[in-house]
């Protein structure tokens, strides 16, 4: 069975007095541990599919399903759907959504403190969680440095290790490198697959450079809103 399976995704948006189809018919499934680039132009429905398969949109009503390890993602009340996209799902973005006044390491363990919630929060397990993380990311000697005081790599390096804090089955990442420079997107690569290789991470990546696709284990491509 797929760790994550979407089947017949459709998904418009109303825009003004204008239905705009995004997605026309998508299937895609992931299996445990299995690294999948969705390659193709802006606008062809890359980031909408990998928010749909986040729980953070919904196809269109009757209009396809995504299921994760055997339950559809329809199935899930509100605190299921948040259990999900907290516990099970790591989330990386383009754009790095650190918290400003917060430090490198305070920015990682928040997310671990949102899940357990403060009266249940292992600090220092969460802890050595997050040094291990992070010195796997080469950041090890920035854990006392706010967001202001890194460089782009750093932050989304940053980024990664709060969204594997809480030991997700699932990685869900929006043009994770599209910011950085060749070198540094490959070196936080690298660094992404030894966390596939020893947690048997799944990891979806939207991308449109060839060169990161070429990494993938299997690459969906999109074009306008169908897989090409």
């Amino acid at each position: 069975m797929a760790l994550l399976n979407a089947t017949n995704v459709h998904k418009t948006y109303r825009l003004g007095k204008v239905d705009v189809p995004v997605l026309r018919g998508v299937s895609v499934t992931v299996e445990p541990g299995e690294f999948v680039a969705i390659l193709g132009s802006s606008g062809s429905g890359k980031s909408t599919l990998l928010h749909i398969l986040g729980g953070l949109d919904r196809p269109d009503a009757g209009k396809g399903e995504v299921v994760f390890d055997g339950t559809p993602l329809s199935a899930m009340g509100m605190g299921g759907l948040d259990r999900y996209r907290s516990e099970r799902v790591g989330f990386v973005f383009q754009f790095y959504h650190l918290l400003p006044e917060l430090t490198v390491m305070e920015n990682v363990t928040v997310a671990a403190m949102i899940r357990q919630g403060r009266l249940r929060y292992k600090a220092a397990e969460v802890t050595e969680r997050a040094k291990a993380l992070l010195e796997s990311f080469g950041l090890g000697h920035r854990l006392g440095h706010r967001p202001a005081e890194l460089s782009g790599g750093e932050r989304q390096r940053t980024a990664i290790a709060r969204a594997l804090i809480n030991r997700p089955a699932v990685l869900l990442a929006d043009e994770p490198t599209g910011n950085l420079d060749r070198v540094t997107g490959g070196t936080i690569l690298d660094a992404l697959a030894g966390h596939r290789a020893s947690e048997k991470l799944a990891t979806v990546m939207v991308t449109h450079d060839q060169e990161v696709a070429a990494r993938a284990d299997r690459v969906v491509r999109l074009v306008d809103g169908r897989l090409a």
